[in-house]
């Protein structure tokens, strides 16, 4: 369906573990193909690097004090739309990142599931 996530592979990185389950429950029963959640920067570049589809990601901006951007630099020189899902100020986001759509934490499964659908459909 055009206008839902069924099928799409969505990338979870966020090392909250109640909030990471959260949303791979909730875009799992929004009918993604959930990847992770993944809690460390070097485990996601390991899952991009593999080759593995990834068609949108959410992204924590700090995982267990390492920054994310390495992984948001990644997905955006494969073309891959991802948001910021972060409680940190939108000033610590590099201006080369700074159009990236941002949620503030605490966020709402919800909220997010409603972002994914929209970055995917402007596509």
């Amino acid at each position: 369906m055009a206008d839902s996530l069924e099928g799409l592979a969505v990338l979870i990185v966020e090392d909250e573990f109640y909030l990471a389950d959260d949303l791979a429950s909730a875009l799992g029963e929004a009918g993604a193909r959930v990847l992770g959640p993944f809690g460390r920067v070097e485990d996601a570049q390991r899952l991009i690097e593999s080759g593995q589809a990834v068609d949108i990601a959410i992204l924590d901006i700090d995982l267990v004090g390492d920054r994310v951007f390495p992984v948001a630099d990644m997905l955006r020189e494969r073309g891959t739309p991802f948001l910021f899902a972060t409680g940190y100020d939108p000033d610590i986001i590099p201006s080369r990142l700074s159009d990236v759509p941002r949620l503030e934490k605490p966020v709402t499964t919800a909220a997010v599931v409603r972002l994914l659908l929209v970055l995917h459909l402007s596509r």
